[in-house]
């Protein structure tokens, strides 16, 4: 059992999402890895319009195929870390969202 404490580093520790967004974004600091989000979570959104269009569930595998693909490449590719989806899932998948609109508000650069 680890009897160390959680450090600001460590995503389990953060009690909020409010906590947990800035560290989300510091792991996110390589712009290739915030692009390749961007393109993950588009096609994902274009996955779930056709999954709704057609009442085929197999768009819903491609979506998340597509989202957490890109993801996971632009983490051990550009960014060099691990996702922090695999520590916190629903703070980094909702973080993912958050992200996707700030970038589409201009407050994130891609």
């Amino acid at each position: 059992m680890d009897t160390q404490p959680a450090t600001a580093a460590d995503p389990r520790s953060f009690q909020s999402f409010v906590e947990f967004y800035p560290f989300y974004l510091a792991e996110h600091s390589n712009r290739t890895c915030r692009r390749l989000h961007f393109i993950g979570s588009t096609l994902a959104l274009v996955c779930l319009g056709l999954l709704l269009a057609t009442g085929n569930f197999y768009w819903l595998l491609v979506g998340l195929l597509c989202g957490y693909g890109c993801a996971w490449v632009g983490h051990f590719g550009f960014e060099k870390n691990k996702p922090a989806s695999f520590r916190r899932p629903l703070y980094s998948f909702v973080g993912d969202w958050v992200m996707y609109r700030d970038i589409w508000l201009g407050k994130i650069k891609i």
